[in-house]
């Protein structure tokens, strides 16, 4: 049996182009999806799969319609394959059940691959140039500016307000307050590696 799949991005746009193709094309069943390209949530996809049996063929009418990206429509496929189902897409005019789809889709699963590769790599690296750069993940801590790091150390000097009071003010937590002064004691700072290189670099502007 032939099943078709159309998609649209929104309510407002017309699917009568592809869904006319896929009659055409004398699919029996059409189901029709109102979402956008990068949405994971796709019930009308869900419903396809599961009236899909082995030895149907799945048809698009182009293959933008069905994947969010290259790597999800070789997902998608993959699925089909261990169900027996053949993918066929009326514009690109690529068929799995064919040598030269069979083929095609190879060479577009390689790519796949060396993108998830690439994008692997360029992870790895912004991860290791950001902990050269800082001593931790997120937001510089407010103690890197030295004018917090001063009215923290007055505060505590003068005693009249709770170390929470003291956290709040300068806009941290209690437990950070005591990793950069021990004991909550004025004398007691711990400046981290980063803390300074930048009063290094501010002294040599």
């Amino acid at each position: 049996m032939k099943i078709g799949y159309a998609r649209v991005s929104t309510v407002d746009q017309d699917p009568e182009l592809q869904i006319t193709a896929l009659r055409d094309a004398r699919c029996e069943r059409i189901f029709t999806e109102h979402a956008s390209g990068v949405s994971h949530k796709r019930p009308e996809l869900d419903r396809l799969f599961d009236i899909l049996r082995a030895g149907d063929t799945f048809v698009v009418w182009r293959f933008d319609r069905l994947g969010r990206s290259v790597s999800h429509l070789v997902q998608i496929v993959e699925k089909l394959r261990s169900m027996k189902v053949e993918l066929f897409s009326l514009t690109e005019g690529i068929d799995t059940n064919t040598p030269i789809g069979e083929a095609v889709f190879t060479i577009i699963a390689a790519f796949s691959q060396m993108e998830r590769q690439l994008l692997s790599e360029r992870t790895r690296a912004g991860v290791a140039a950001h902990r050269k750069n800082s001593n931790r993940w997120g937001a510089p801590s407010k103690f890197h500016n030295p004018e917090n790091v001063e009215l923290a150390r007055s505060l505590l000097r003068e005693g009249t307000l709770s170390k929470v009071k003291i956290a709040r003010r300068i806009g941290v937590s209690t437990v950070t307050l005591y990793r950069w002064f021990p004991g909550g004691e004025a004398d007691n700072f711990q400046p981290t590696s980063t803390y300074l290189r930048r009063q290094k670099q501010r002294a040599q502007q």
